[in-house]
């Protein structure tokens, strides 16, 4: 895991603002949910038993790895990987393929 995502990830579990370089997280109390941002774009939201992942229609390597450095932290051994172009989760010991917005529980 990159130090960058490590460090959003320690701010992600501590519940606090945090923005390093390309990578933002941003804490709500309200919703009690950290949003994390990479170039300005919401890429997911994490809250208490629950991850919304998205790209902004950037597949990209860094995305990726972003999200699955939360995945990791976060999730229950969910992945994201990609296969002929697409991109796919792994979660629950299902393949399913990624779309905008889905949620992991």
């Amino acid at each position: 895991m990159r130090k960058i995502e490590t460090a959003m990830n320690r701010a992600i579990t501590a519940g606090v603002d945090w923005k390093q370089d390309n990578t933002e997280v941003i804490y709500l109390p309200e919703r009690d949910a950290s949003y994390v941002h990479l170039h300005g774009n919401h890429i997911a939201t994490i809250g208490e038993g629950f991850i919304e992942l998205y790209t902004c229609g950037y597949k990209t390597n860094t995305t990726k790895s972003h999200l699955n450095a939360i995945l990791r932290e976060h999730g229950a051994n969910d992945v994201i990987y990609q296969k002929d172009f697409q991109w796919f989760v792994k979660t629950n010991g299902e393949i399913v393929p990624f779309s905008e917005g889905m949620i992991l529980r």
